[in-house]
């Protein structure tokens, strides 16, 4: 069986342990990847802005591509606070670990 290191043993699951644990999986691997869309996006504004020579156009490009980029980084990790959030308020609900339970006739 061929394992993926980064997925810490998801693949040698089944069933219902696969999606109890491939939430939680999917979650962390969607911050980190918008995590460094951010960090991409922000270097290439701020290139950009570098770069812009007094050109009003691109100097406006170029900060809408920094704001952009740092409105989406709020608004991931407003997403992952918000999931927290409501784990813990709903009494330590495991969310991005959610116990799923077989439905059995």
């Amino acid at each position: 069986m061929i394992k993926n290191p980064v997925l810490g043993g998801l693949g040698a699951t089944a069933g219902i342990t696969f999606f109890q644990t491939f939430f939680g999986k999917l979650v962390a691997v969607a911050l980190i990847a918008g995590s460094v869309i951010f960090l991409f996006m922000l270097i290439t504004g701020a290139i950009q802005w570098i770069s812009s020579g007094g050109d009003k156009q691109a100097l406006e490009n170029a900060k809408s591509k920094v704001t952009n980029a740092i409105v989406g980084i709020i608004i991931l990790f407003a997403i992952f606070a918000v999931i927290n959030f409501v784990s813990s308020f709903f009494g330590n609900i495991p969310i991005l670990n959610a116990p799923l339970n077989p439905v059995t006739p």
